[in-house]
C-alpha cells in the first residue's frame, strides 16, 4: 500500500511485529459499516461516482457474508482488518475499490471502527450487568429475612440479612452501569473525516457519516480524533471497577462455600472435583472470576503505559490499544455470565447462617443502644459498660443473651429483663429500619423496587439512567 515510496520489501520480522489482524479482525462488522457510510457520503457529495458507490456497497456486503460464513481468508501480510477488507474488495469489484479510501486514512478509520466496537461492547456488558442485578435482587427477595453474620475485618460485627448483603452488589452494579453509560456517551463522536491528522481538502460531509453510524456528532479536532485513546481508557476503567466488584463477591462465595464456614452451597454446575481427592468440591468458577480481574486491571494499566508519553498525533504504539482491551472485555463478559449463574445457583444454609450471626457477641451494639435509649446514658459510657458485660460473657463462655440478668446488674444495676429483647439476633436485624438498613422489610422493598426497575428493560440494555 506504500510501495511507491519504498524500493524494497520489509524484513520478515515486520510482519510479526506490525500485523494486528489476529485480533482486530473482530472489528470487521464495524469496519464494513463505516466504509459503507463513507462511500455513500462520497457519492452524495459528488466525490466518487454513484455507480462506484453501489459497487463498493455490494462488494462490502459480500465480504461481510464471507466473513460471517467463515469463507473469508484473512492474510497477515495485509496487516489489519482494513487492508484485508480493501484487498478483497478490489478482487471483487476491481478499480472502483480504490476510490473507497478517498478522503480518509487508516488513522481515522481505526479510531472510528474501535469506537463503534466499544459502543457495541458496552451495550452487551450493560445487558449482562442488568441480568446480574436481576439475579441478585431475586435471591435477595427470597432471603430478605435470612439472618447472616455481618463482618468487619472478617470478624463478627452485627447481624445482617443475606438479602441485604446481596443488594449491596446490586448497588455496586448500578454504579458500574452508570460508568459504562458515561463512557459510551463520551466516546460517541465520529472521527471519520479527520484523515491522517489534519483533516482533508475534499468537501466531505462529516455530519452525514456521523449520523449514518449513530454517532452524536463528528469529533471537533482532527489531531485529537486520531491520536487519543482516552475513550478506551475510560471503558477499561469501568471494566476494571466492575471486575473488582465481581472479584469481591467471588471471594465471598469461596469463603462461604468452604466447609469451614458452610454458609452456602453451590451445585455441580459451578464446582469441580479433584483428580486426586474424591471428596473435593472446588468453587472453581468463583476462583476464575477472581483471577480474571487481574487481566482486566492489567489491560488498563498496560494502555496507560502505552499512551503516557506519546506526542501528537498518531503513533504506531496506538495499535496496542485493541488486543488488551478486546481480551479484557471478553474476560469481563465471561465473568459476568458465570457470576450471574452462581448467584442464581447458590443456596444458603439458613440455620448455619443464623448460628454464625449470633457468634462473636454480634448484638453488643444493640445492648449499648438499649442502655442509651432506656437508661439515657451517653453512648461512650454505654459502650464502656457493654464492653465489661461482653467480657463477663466471654469469661463465662456464654452468648450475651445467655448471660444472667444478675451478672449484668452487677455492672449496671438499672438493667432490666427487657434487655434480652435487644439481644436477639432476629430483633437486631428487624430494628434496623432506617433507610438503607438491613431490616427484612427494607430488603423486601428494595429488592422489589430493583426488580420492577430492571424488569422494564428488554434486549440490549443501554441503561442511560441506571
Amino acid at each position: 500500500m506504500w510501495g511507491g515510496r519504498f524500493g524494497s520489501g520489509p524484513d520478515p520480522i515486520m510482519e510479526d511485529i506490525n500485523a494486528s489482524i489476529d485480533f482486530d479482525r473482530q472489528l470487521y462488522r464495524q469496519d464494513i459499516a463505516a466504509s459503507k457510510a463513507h462511500a455513500a457520503m462520497l457519492a452524495k457529495k459528488g466525490i466518487i461516482a454513484a455507480q462506484d458507490a453501489k459497487r463498493i456497497a455490494h462488494g462490502l456486503d459480500t465480504i461481510l457474508s464471507e466473513i460471517e460464513s467463515g469463507k473469508f481468508a484473512f492474510k497477515r501480510a495485509l496487516e489489519d482488518i482494513h487492508m484485508n477488507v480493501e484487498s478483497r474488495l478490489a478482487e471483487l469489484i476491481g478499480p472502483a475499490a480504490g476510490r473507497l479510501h478517498t478522503a480518509r486514512s487508516r488513522n481515522d478509520q481505526v479510531a472510528t471502527d474501535f469506537r463503534l466496537w466499544l459502543r457495541d461492547a458496552i451495550d452487551e456488558i450493560d445487558g449482562a450487568l442488568a441480568a446480574f442485578q436481576r439475579a441478585l435482587a431475586r435471591k435477595a427477595l427470597d432471603h430478605a429475612a435470612t439472618v447472616m453474620p455481618g463482618l468487619t475485618h472478617l470478624q463478627p460485627a452485627q447481624p445482617v440479612t443475606f438479602g441485604h448483603h446481596l443488594l449491596a452488589y446490586v448497588e455496586m452494579a448500578a454504579r458500574d452501569r452508570g460508568r459504562f453509560a458515561n463512557a459510551r456517551a463520551r466516546l460517541n463522536e465520529c472521527p471519520l473525516g479527520s484523515g491522517a491528522l489534519a483533516g482533508t481538502s475534499f468537501p466531505i460531509d462529516r455530519a452525514m457519516t456521523a449520523k449514518a453510524l449513530g454517532f452524536a456528532r463528528p469529533t471537533a479536532n482532527s489531531l485529537d480524533a486520531v491520536a487519543d485513546r482516552d475513550f478506551v481508557l475510560e471503558t477499561l476503567s469501568a471494566c476494571a471497577i466492575t471486575a473488582v466488584h465481581l472479584s469481591r463477591l467471588a471471594e465471598e462465595i469461596v469463603i462461604w462455600s468452604s466447609p469451614l464456614t458452610g454458609l452456602i452451597r453451590l451445585s455441580d454446575k459451578f464446582t469441580t472435583g479433584s483428580s486426586m481427592m474424591p471428596q473435593k468440591r472446588n468453587p472453581d468458577a468463583a476462583e476464575l472470576v477472581r483471577a480474571k480481574t487481574g487481566r482486566v486491571v492489567g489491560a488498563l494499566t498496560g494502555l496507560f503505559v502505552v499512551i503516557k508519553a506519546l506526542p501528537l498525533a498518531y503513533q504506531k504504539d496506538l495499535q496496542e490499544d485493541k488486543e488488551g482491551a478486546i481480551d479484557a472485555i471478553g474476560a469481563l463478559a465471561l465473568s459476568l455470565t458465570a457470576m450471574t449463574g452462581m448467584v442464581g445457583d447458590m443456596e444458603p444454609d439458613a440455620a448455619r447462617m443464623a448460628a454464625a450471626a449470633a457468634e462473636g457477641y454480634s448484638t453488643a451494639t444493640d445492648l449499648a443502644d438499649w442502655l442509651v435509649r432506656t437508661l439515657k446514658l451517653p453512648f461512650r459510657e454505654a459502650h464502656h459498660l457493654t464492653g465489661r458485660i461482653v467480657a463477663k460473657a466471654a469469661e463465662a463462655g456464654v452468648a450475651l443473651d445467655k448471660l444472667s440478668l444478675k451478672t449484668m446488674q452487677a455492672i449496671e444495676p438499672r438493667i432490666t429483663k427487657s434487655v434480652f429483647d435487644a439481644l436477639s439476633v432476629a430483633n437486631s436485624v428487624k430494628s434496623r429500619k432506617v433507610y438503607g438498613g438491613t431490616a427484612p422489610s427494607n430488603v423486601r422493598r428494595q429488592a422489589q423496587r430493583w426488580l420492577k426497575r430492571l424488569g422494564k428493560k428488554t434486549g440490549k440494555e443501554t441503561a442511560k439512567k441506571p
